[in-house]
């Protein structure tokens, strides 16, 4: 039976039967690109690419038309951007699934998106803070009635935590200015566009904070910002690099790149959207 195989590759077959090479993943249509990478010992950094890119400037475009339709116009893309920074910050820390964990971080952003619209845009600062305060609050004593060994609960703790903060900060979008969160969506849309294109790592950052800035200043002409507009769209631009950046980490999976690596970039941009839409109002 052997005699064909001998004859096509005789260097594989020795006297005592077929010999094989060493295991490789690189042929196994299964494992994921985050697997192969820690298999094979390359960086933990695996940015996101295009397809999130892409969704994540729709979604940036979403809130600046919702904006400028009004509070009631925003609160459809904000709530969608709060339930993929809940879900995808879970993912990102390798917990899954943790359904309670990740409901419990996007009823704390509805909260303070129900608390923002019932006191008003002037009072958003109150509403968001003491949503955080108290959404802190509760993860802490739910994490106590816990039964899970203390290292276990700690890490729960801390990954409860940061998704509830992180999605009640997206809130400052419905706190901003209007003309803020046009001109912030638009930025961070050509910020993460620009960061996708194949570019080497140093010039792709700064063709995405020059992209950030030029779109700033397309938009503001559009509002009243005006020219102002560069300095909100690259503090934004900074922002969403930054989230992106943390979407990257740690061979992150497929989810992890369409939940956080669409949604981080316009959730860390929402601080910058609200105090420099202020400053610059």
């Amino acid at each position: 039976r052997w005699a064909s195989v001998i004859r096509v590759f005789p260097e594989v077959v020795g006297d005592d039967g077929p010999a094989y090479s060493s295991p490789t993943t690189s042929g196994n249509t299964r494992i994921t690109d985050a697997q192969r990478a820690r298999a094979e010992g390359r960086s933990p950094i695996i940015e996101p690419g295009m397809q999130p890119a892409a969704l994540t400037a729709v979604l940036g475009l979403l809130l600046a038309g919702g904006a400028a339709l009004g509070p009631y116009g925003l609160l459809l893309p904000l709530v969608l951007l709060q339930a993929l920074t809940a879900a995808g910050w879970f993912r990102l820390n390798g917990m899954w699934p943790a359904r309670q964990g990740i409901a419990l971080a996007f009823a704390g952003g509805l909260v303070a998106d129900g608390a923002l619209l019932a006191v008003g845009r002037e009072n958003a600062a109150p509403a968001i803070l003491g949503t955080l305060g108290a959404w802190v609050l509760l993860c802490l004593v739910l994490q106590l009635r816990s039964h899970a060994d203390p290292d276990e609960r700690m890490y729960g703790l801390m990954a409860t935590v940061a998704s509830a903060a992180l999605t009640v900060i997206a809130t400052g979008h419905l706190g901003a200015a209007p003309d803020a969160v046009v001109v912030g969506g638009i930025a961070v849309a050509a910020a993460v566009l620009a960061k996708a294109l194949p570019l080497p790592g140093p010039v792709s950052v700064v063709a995405a904070l020059l992209a950030s800035a030029g779109a700033g200043i397309a938009a503001g002409g559009l509002t009243d910002l005006g020219a102002s507009g560069a300095v909100l769209g690259l503090g934004a631009g900074v922002c969403a690099l930054v989230g992106l950046r943390a979407a990257s980490y740690d061979y992150p999976s497929r989810f992890v790149h369409m939940t956080a690596g669409i949604a981080l970039p316009l959730t860390a941009a929402a601080p910058a959207v609200y105090l420099l839409g202020r400053a610059l109002a």
